[in-house]
């Protein structure tokens, strides 16, 4: 079954036909990482409540979770106004970065000069 026509319409993708997807620890508000997806992996995430991906990389799926046991079970999704963009608040189990810290986002702050 594909994904729910009403949704896809809504959706503006890329030109290889991806969507970027922020996710966001859903009672914290944490900013975990920001990976890519395609139709297909939304109707899976959608569907199975666990976040499905699109490898750019890799060129394959990938269900966040599945060898690293660092699962994102979804509490939500949303589509901004301009549906270019998804929201997914999960509920992250261990490390959401591949490279082990809790965020992809640990790597170090930028410094802003002005404001």
């Amino acid at each position: 079954m594909p994904l729910d026509p009403a949704i896809a319409a809504r959706l503006k993708r890329t030109a290889d036909g991806l969507v970027p997807a922020v996710v966001q620890q859903y009672d914290t508000g944490e900013v975990l990482m920001l990976a890519w997806m395609d139709d297909e992996a939304l109707h899976r995430t959608l569907t199975t409540g666990r976040a499905t991906y699109w490898s750019r990389s890799r060129g394959s799926y990938w269900v966040k979770g599945d060898t690293s046991g660092h699962v994102q079970h979804v509490r939500s999704a949303a589509l901004d106004c301009d549906g270019d963009t998804l929201l997914l608040r999960v509920d992250q189990v261990g490390a959401a970065c591949h490279t082990g810290d809790r965020t992809c986002f640990d790597a170090g702050e930028l410094a802003v000069t002005g404001a």
